[in-house]
């Protein structure tokens, strides 16, 4: 069963090569490069892996314009910045391919103090909150690491192309009637400033296109 890895990427030239030096076997790489003006393009060709350029800014687009590259029966998504350990994949991916699960996230579980800084720790608690409130699951985390059927995501008709895109497809799988479950997985400091957690008016942007797709997803 063949299984890709869509990793959206905007200047990660300095987490890119620890990231796919570390993808376990049978896990194909597809960077989605949003707009690097470094190295990142280069490095991921060097690694072997499928690159995907992706000219329309946006967290989700990125995400997406992997998902129609994939080519794999389950698509796995994660960061590109080393804050997420690629030989976790197995643990995220294996209760799709055994059929327990249609959607695994992974619940990030802090190594260190400075992995995940207050600000979005605490934002993303509440937002899970919601969420536990809104689908009914358990859910602690909305887990950048996760794993799908590609099939069953291209149906679910993803539409938002920015920071809401995860939250989204959480909201459509619960909708659907997928069995939606929580594996831990490190969470590590990454390697560079975040785009979102690394300031507060980053996160403050990421939760405010997901308070919208909460409110317009039905």
């Amino acid at each position: 069963m063949k299984i890709d890895v869509v990793l959206p990427c905007l200047d990660e030239e300095a987490a890119l090569g620890w990231v796919l030096g570390r993808m376990p076997d049978g896990y194909h790489p597809i960077v989605v490069d949003n707009g690097s003006t470094d190295g990142s393009v280069a490095i991921a060709t060097a690694f072997g892996a499928q690159v995907v350029v992706e000219p329309r800014r946006g967290f989700g687009a990125a995400c997406h314009a992997g998902l129609m590259a994939a080519g794999g029966d389950i698509v796995c998504f994660m960061d590109a910045d080393a804050s997420l350990d690629p030989r976790q994949l197995p643990r995220v991916a294996e209760p799709v391919q055994a059929g327990r699960s249609d959607l695994v996230l992974g619940r990030r579980i802090a190594r260190s103090a400075g992995s995940w800084p207050v600000h979005a720790r605490l934002g993303n608690a509440v937002l899970a909150r919601r969420l536990r409130r809104r689908t009914g699951f358990g859910l602690h985390d909305l887990g950048p690491m996760r794993a799908a059927r590609r099939a069953d995501l291209l149906a679910l008709g993803l539409r938002d192309r920015r920071f809401g895109y995860p939250l989204e497809m959480v909201l459509r799988a619960a909708s659907a009637a997928w069995r939606i479950t929580e594996v831990d997985v490190d969470y590590l400091p990454r390697a560079g400033r975040s785009k979102v957690t690394g300031t507060v008016r980053g996160t403050a942007r990421a939760i405010g296109d997901m308070r919208r797709v909460m409110r317009e997803t039905v």
